[in-house]
């Protein structure tokens, strides 16, 4: 099995899985190997990335809290954080970042398929200043916000990077309590339910299909993907990954924009084995 993050790694600067990745991709499931993406994006934001591919594989969503077949619109498992978590989480950032320029609030649900109506997937408290655009969410006060378990709270800050929220918050949040974690650099920290990870999805997807750890070969490029790349039994770092990330490999690969990808996995399936 070959699981691939999806931002910074399968896909390109400007989004796109270049022909020489979908190629060696084709041929990589024509032989027999699971294709699976393992990202921080929820179920709904993973088809502009699936219409590139000619497979619909069974994604890890969330950063693991959503384990979600494609091909099916098939939510397979989801580890949630409960609503008396969530408040206690938020009440940890509020004083944490009390004298940081604040930080603002946001929740990704499991729902039931990636086409449900956006505004009950994505929620966010009034005050939430956006890290990108967004016309599909939901605005809830807290009460409501923090009142149905979330697959990941969304911490947000408008005057720190993800790196410097990431350093504040963490070692504030017990480890039985949550999981913390980032994958965009411009102020933005991911809170999870204790224990969940890319690597944990990876596992239980490899499970499902009988591939051992030895059998799986994982690539990343964010600190969310360490977990998963230290466990698999080949882990690629992108060479446009933070040295963290490369830290955890078994080898480093070019960057995104530069077949990163598609160079690793044409040593396994070169062109003259199709």
């Amino acid at each position: 099995m070959v699981a691939t993050d999806v931002d910074g790694t399968l896909i390109n600067s400007q989004e796109r899985i270049s022909a020489r990745t979908r190629q060696v991709i084709a041929r990589m499931t024509r032989a027999g190997t699971v294709l699976a993406l393992a990202t921080g994006r929820p179920p709904r934001w993973i088809f502009p990335v699936l219409e590139q591919l000619n497979v619909r594989p069974t994604c890890v969503c969330a950063n693991g809290a959503i384990l979600y077949d494609s091909a099916t619109d098939t939510i397979l498992s989801t580890r949630a954080l409960e609503p008396t978590v969530l408040h206690q989480i938020a009440a940890i950032a509020r004083d944490t970042f009390a004298d940081h320029g604040g930080v603002g609030f946001a929740v990704e649900r499991a729902g039931t398929s990636a086409f449900e109506d956006a505004s009950n997937l994505f929620a966010t408290a009034p005050d939430y200043d956006h890290a990108w655009e967004s016309v599909e969410h939901g605005i809830q006060e807290e009460a409501e916000l923090f009142g149905t378990p979330a697959i990941k709270l969304l911490l947000r800050s408008t005057s720190l990077s993800s790196a410097e929220m990431f350093a504040l918050i963490g070692p504030n949040i017990p480890q039985d309590l949550a999981h913390v974690t980032y994958s965009f650099g411009d102020g933005l920290v991911e809170v999870a339910a204790p224990g969940v990870t890319k690597e944990v999805g990876v596992r239980e997807l490899a499970s499902l299909i009988g591939a051992s750890r030895q059998e799986v070969a994982c690539f990343g490029d964010m600190p969310n993907d360490c977990e998963m790349l230290t466990w698999a039994g080949w882990g690629v770092a992108m060479g446009n990954a933070p040295d963290i990330v490369k830290q955890c490999a078994n080898e480093v690969t070019a960057t995104n924009d530069e077949d990163g990808v598609a160079r690793v996995l044409e040593r396994w399936f070169p062109a003259t084995s199709s």
